[in-house]
């Protein structure tokens, strides 16, 4: 990547203050910027930082005010910071703008694949499979039989999709993360567990992001779904038979049991686990390291483990933590009583 200071004040609709010809080629946050790199300033707190840095352009609102010269080319914007995530955007999107199907990828027989592909060294596409179009599928990935792939979908390095899963477009499945292993079943007997067969798949639909080394199950019978616009974090285990509705955000370490039913518009903490055959309304919000155990009510927030409506958890937290100086209390009174 390569701009003026010219070329970003087009892109951004700013205008420029300083040298309209300085070129950067990285960026990097105005307290460690230098020769050549992009920074900006939203934040009054680190407005010390633009007197003294020595990054080439930095991007500015057009109503920030200087108290002394600066040294670097400014950018004038109507708002920095949604200007400089716009330059975020673009840049990412250069950096993975890769085309071209390596010659060490294997395409298995039937499979198929859209225009301004991406299939890196080591990818593993199984028979049948459909991938469309603008799809990134990054080196060691393994796409299984019958699977299919929307347009325009990133698949990094290490992701394994098991047969027969559908995978929307505009997705993206970062590293490490498994979609289709079986769900956790088995007929307990004298003889042991014996394994349940789990033949259904998982479902994703447009949107969705889902972070590093997250598991997520295939159904035992019909489909594990995540619906449009879901994001998970890193590490987070979905099971078998599990719905997860629209637009929820599920930050790391949570853990959802089989067959329950989570509701659209969700916002769940880290280290919030769900156990099995539950409902979980839209709009439910969940505190860190919750345990839910029972139904939600929609619009409702939650916390403790096990979890409890928030507003009641909190104003009995302020008993709990008083609880030492309860005990003595009565212990004074029963002493009293006895003398």
């Amino acid at each position: 990547m390569q701009f003026t200071a010219a070329q970003i004040a087009e892109l951004l609709q700013g205008t420029v203050e300083g040298d309209p010809q300085a070129t950067v080629t990285r960026l990097s946050k105005i307290e460690e910027g230098g020769a050549g790199s992009l920074s900006f300033l939203a934040n009054p707190a680190y407005a010390q930082y633009v007197y003294g840095t020595t990054a080439s352009v930095v991007i500015i609102g057009k109503d920030f005010p200087l108290t002394a010269p600066v040294k670097t080319t400014l950018v004038r914007v109507s708002d920095a910071q949604g200007a400089f995530a716009k330059v975020l955007e673009m840049y990412d999107q250069i950096k993975r703008n890769k085309k071209g199907v390596s010659s060490q990828a294997v395409i298995s027989e039937g499979a198929t694949h859209g225009t301004d592909c991406y299939i890196g060294p080591l990818a593993f596409i199984g028979e049948n499979a459909r991938i469309g179009n603008n799809v990134k599928i990054y080196p060691q990935a393994y796409i299984g039989d019958n699977v299919s792939i929307g347009d325009n979908t990133t698949i990094f390095a290490g992701v394994k999709i098991y047969s027969d899963c559908v995978v929307g477009k505009d997705c993206i499945i970062h590293s490490g993360t498994v979609i289709g292993s079986d769900g956790f079943r088995f007929a307990v007997g004298p003889g042991g567990g014996k394994k349940i067969p789990q033949i259904g798949n998982v479902v994703i639909e447009d949107d969705v992001e889902i972070g590093a080394n997250c598991a997520i199950d295939r159904a035992t019978l019909g489909s594990t779904i995540l619906r449009k616009g879901v994001k998970f974090d890193n590490l987070i285990h979905i099971a078998h038979n599990v719905e997860v509705g629209e637009n929820t955000y599920y930050a790391a370490g949570g853990v959802v049991a089989g067959s329950t039913r989570i509701g659209k518009n969700c916002m769940f903490s880290g280290q919030v686990g769900i156990i099995g055959h539950l409902k979980i309304a839209d709009g439910t919000i969940i505190a860190a390291q919750s345990g839910i155990s029972k139904d939600t009510k929609a619009g409702e927030s939650y916390m403790g483990s096990p979890a409890w409506e928030a507003s009641k958890y909190r104003k009995s937290y302020i008993h709990f933590r008083n609880l030492e100086k309860l005990v003595e209390r009565v212990k004074d009174l029963e002493e009293k009583e006895k003398g």
